[in-house]
């Protein structure tokens, strides 16, 4: 069962996890990861429907909240209504993401502002939101960023510049809150089975085509699966691992070590 003990009572209730990008992919099995888990889960997506079925596994655990995290002031009000409604916070999985770009000379602000602003400045701001809460719970930030930004993937550089960009802060985070008793640590997925790619603004041979590129850079040979990832998340986020911060461990088939 996963609680957490307060210590002025000594009294046990389930921790309260928030996920962003919930309703598909590595969100929807780490919310329901969390939620089997015994946890109670915040879903955050864009779209209600996705959420809605995102939380029919468990929907007594798993919390719909359909939220725009770039929109101004979104992380603070999804923080505000998290703890009126939960009264703590445990547990932070910045999840959300979107995928595209291009080679050099196609780029414009048009493509580069929505990664910048899902992928980097909404952890940020959701993060520092969270920060009290999670100081006063003794909590977890867990980023989730790609192996792909520690290898080069010419023809589509801006989105992975912005999961390393999540990974330095991660390392960042985790000794500028390591006082508070606020761990934070990073999970890297490799070539994962999500629709991630559906959004990116490539033609159906364009992803096929990135697809057998990254199986070919996978000793293990096969896509990930996103349950594989929510393991990943919900080990670093456990009260086991709480000697664990700054870590950013690959989930990527053995990708990264070829």
């Amino acid at each position: 069962m996963d609680t957490t003990t307060t210590p002025a009572t000594g009294t046990s209730s389930p921790r309260v996890v928030l996920v962003t990008g919930a309703g598909t992919g590595i969100g929807r099995a780490t919310a329901r990861a969390f939620a089997r888990q015994g946890a109670t889960v915040v879903a955050v997506g864009r779209r209600p429907g996705p959420l809605r079925e995102t939380a029919a596994e468990a929907p007594a655990a798993i919390h719909p909240h359909p939220a725009d995290i770039t929109a101004e002031g979104a992380p603070e009000e999804l923080v505000r209504r998290v703890l009126a409604d939960h009264g703590r916070l445990d547990v932070l999985v910045n999840n959300a993401g979107i995928a595209a770009g291009g080679p050099l000379g196609t780029l414009d602000r048009a493509v580069i502002a929505p990664l910048l602003e899902t992928n980097l400045l909404a952890p940020v701001l959701l993060t520092q939101a969270a920060v009290p809460a999670l100081r006063a719970s003794g909590g977890v930030v867990v980023n989730v960023t790609t192996t792909i930004g520690q290898r080069g993937w010419p023809g589509n550089s801006v989105y992975p510049a912005t999961k390393s960009a999540l990974e330095t802060l991660t390392r960042c985070w985790a000794v500028e809150l390591a006082p508070a008793g606020v761990r934070v640590v990073a999970v890297a997925p490799g070539a994962i089975d999500t629709p991630i790619a559906d959004h990116s603004g490539l033609t159906p041979e364009q992803r096929r085509a990135v697809r057998a590129w990254q199986l070919a850079h996978t000793p293990l040979g096969r896509v990930g699966r996103p349950e594989e990832v929510a393991w990943a998340v919900t080990a670093l986020a456990a009260p086991e691992a709480a000697f664990l911060t700054g870590t950013v461990l690959p989930v990527d088939g053995g990708a990264l070590v070829t």
